[in-house]
């Protein structure tokens, strides 16, 4: 009678015991497929998403964000790609000024209530609906594409472009992890306008 743990005959030798270190590699395997569909979907959504915009739409919008979107959507204006430019200013506490006004292009500042995307979104749908418009494209951070995007849709019936700035390479880890809070929120606590 064999041993207690000596295999009984030759053909069982080669044979691997069921058990952890099968288990083990399952669960390696599926955390590695989770870590790179997160990469793939972090590169997608913030920092390579869609962007750019046709000749002419109805209205710039220049949301509020650290990165300077103010100067893009001011050089989109002056080549008269809308006849409306639209500047979030943030919340009344962030001491920003509407600019100088520019020939050919009505100039529409407001400070957000509530003092975040959502409310700048809701604003710029209540315009759309009073202007009649049809598309806008908003300037924002290149990580905030994809939620602006977002948020901007459920507020317009018409087409949303978005034309992106760029950030410091320092604030990328924190606009992500941001961003991914952030579009979470979105897409499953307010998902209204």
């Amino acid at each position: 009678m064999p041993a207690k743990g000596i295999p009984s005959s030759p053909d069982s030798i080669g044979r691997r015991l069921p058990g952890r270190p099968r288990r083990w590699r399952r669960v390696l395997i599926a955390l590695a497929v989770v870590i790179i569909a997160a990469l793939a979907a972090t590169a997608r959504l913030f920092i390579w998403p869609d962007q750019g915009m046709p000749p002419t739409v109805n209205a710039i919008v220049s949301l509020d964000r650290p990165g300077g979107t103010l100067s893009p959507a001011l050089r989109l204006a002056e080549q008269h790609r809308a006849p409306f430019l639209v500047i979030s200013l943030g919340t009344p506490e962030s001491g920003y000024g509407c600019p100088h006004r520019m020939a050919g292009v009505r100039l529409i500042c407001f400070n957000p209530v509530p003092g975040t995307t959502q409310g700048e979104a809701e604003f710029v749908g209540r315009l759309a609906r009073k202007y009649h418009w049809h598309s806008v494209a908003v300037v924002t951070i290149t990580p905030q594409d994809s939620r602006a995007r977002l948020r901007v849709e459920r507020c317009l019936a018409g087409h949303v472009y978005v034309v992106t700035t760029p950030i410091r390479l320092g604030s990328w880890p924190y606009q992500i992890a941001y961003e991914w809070g952030a579009l979470i929120k979105a897409l499953v606590v307010q998902r209204s306008c």
